[in-house]
């Protein structure tokens, strides 16, 4: 076998799933808005089951589910037999998925969600099978040509994948789950990094420079040195922000043949310091500083604008790694 016929296998089998896929675009109905709306709604957990391939499917869609806020996890159809049907209760969502419908190990697990009015949702190309009678909401999957013989799981288990995402996509939409909440649920690795906010990076509360702006500037620099971030944040009496002082203005200051550090902070100050919201991401923030050429921002909740939460230096963002 030369290395051409392998490639024309490889375009074969990518082939016959990508119309696997196209079947199944157009086979979605209804019934897929009410499971949806189930997982959506459920008060406990979604648990997902199924049998050889399509259990490690049920795995993969459990892990996608669980990370976009619809707490999942997966159980092996053979050790629900052997006990682990305890683990369900009447608030939870099963989904059980299985290309025929009629494995010996689904039987009994379909016989305990009726039997405990447990709402079960099956995925299964089988109209005439024991899941898809047994199940309330009912996900049909069509009949597809399977690569190897026509019978290696293959473009089956790829229409059953792309099911599980598509309803582990459509439930983040329908909860309305933000960049934010998926940041939250992904502390680690790249895209935990990629995906942190302002608010989980930047100094609060004590760690924050304040100054009174009728303050002298002989105290402004002992809180500069004190905090450690370069920078001051002149308030008034009504603790409302009215401007910053960086190194650079101190720098200016000095330039000048005056007795500084009995300037008022008011006299130095930059008024209407650049601000930014809470739950921008990190990265942005990164980039307006490079943008401006600064070092440090202000950091606000929603749009007001004159109370300042926070303050974000350069170096909170890149001991993160974010790039």
């Amino acid at each position: 076998m030369n290395k051409n016929s392998l490639k024309n296998i490889a375009s074969q089998v990518i082939d016959l799933e990508i119309n696997a896929l196209k079947i199944l675009k157009k086979s979605v109905d209804k019934n897929f808005d009410k499971a949806v709306n189930t997982i959506v709604n459920c008060q406990s957990k979604i648990i997902l089951c199924g049998v050889g391939k399509s259990g490690l499917i049920a795995a993969k869609i459990a892990s996608t589910l669980s990370s976009v806020g619809s707490p999942a996890f997966s159980l092996s159809a053979n050790d629900c037999l052997h006990g682990d049907l305890g683990s369900i209760t009447r608030k939870d969502v099963l989904i059980l998925i299985s290309n025929s419908g009629k494995s010996e190990e689904i039987i009994p697990i379909i016989k305990f969600a009726n039997r405990n009015k447990i709402k079960l949702i099956g995925i299964v190309s089988k109209k005439n099978s024991f899941l898809y009678k047994g199940s309330d909401i009912k996900i049909l999957l069509p009949e597809v040509k399977e690569s190897g013989l026509g019978v290696v799981p293959t473009s089956s288990t790829s229409i059953q994948l792309a099911i599980g995402d598509a309803l582990a996509i459509a439930s983040l939409k329908k909860k309305q789950f933000s960049k934010y909440d998926f940041s939250r649920l992904h502390p680690g690795g790249n895209l935990g990094k990629q995906l942190k906010t302002v608010e989980d990076v930047m100094a609060s509360g004590t760690k924050i420079p304040f100054i009174n702006e009728n303050k002298k500037m002989k105290e402004a620099i002992k809180i500069i040195s004190k905090k450690k971030l370069g920078v001051v944040i002149a308030r008034n009496k009504n603790k409302i922000t009215t401007g910053i002082i960086t190194d650079g203005n101190i720098r200016k200051l000095r330039q000048k043949n005056t007795d500084f550090q009995k300037t008022s902070v008011k006299e130095v100050m930059t008024r209407d310091p650049i601000t930014i919201t809470s739950d921008t991401l990190a990265i942005k923030a990164l980039r307006i500083m490079n943008e401006k050429k600064i070092t440090s921002l202000c950091v606000i909740k929603n749009k007001n604008f004159n109370k300042t939460i926070g303050i974000i230096h350069i170096h909170h963002i890149l001991e993160t790694n974010v790039e």
